[in-house]
């Protein structure tokens, strides 16, 4: 089973977390680093998740929405990214425990391919 969960891009978390939590009533389920200033908080609206990411270089028009999709092998997709038509990056083990590829769609649209690491 593959999940797929869209990301905002902010550069301002704080006013946009409050849009979107008082205006469902969403309540946060995640948040990375769980002390201080967050990078990613995830919010649970309607038992979906919707992220955000704390950017203050946001671009103001487009780019501010990123698919995260949770895939089985983040590696062995890669070079079909290429021969559909997308562009990829090295793929990278983030130190909240996922791997990630930054890729674009054919239409330039931000994905970021991610795997959860073992422990």
């Amino acid at each position: 089973m593959t999940t797929i969960q869209p990301i905002l891009i902010t550069a301002d978390l704080a006013r946009l977390l409050r849009f979107y939590t008082e205006l469902l009533g969403a309540k946060e389920v995640r948040r990375t680093p769980a002390e201080g200033e967050p990078f990613f908080v995830g919010i649970e609206v309607g038992g979906a998740e919707l992220g955000f990411v704390n950017d203050a270089d946001a671009p103001t028009a487009q780019g501010r929405i990123v698919l995260s999709i949770d895939v089985a092998d983040v590696d062995a997709l890669l070079p079909r990214v290429a021969e559909l038509g997308g562009t990829a990056s090295e793929p990278n083990d983030m130190p909240w425990g996922q791997r990630v590829a930054h890729i674009q769609d054919p239409d330039g649209n931000a994905v970021n391919l991610t795997r959860t690491l073992s422990s």
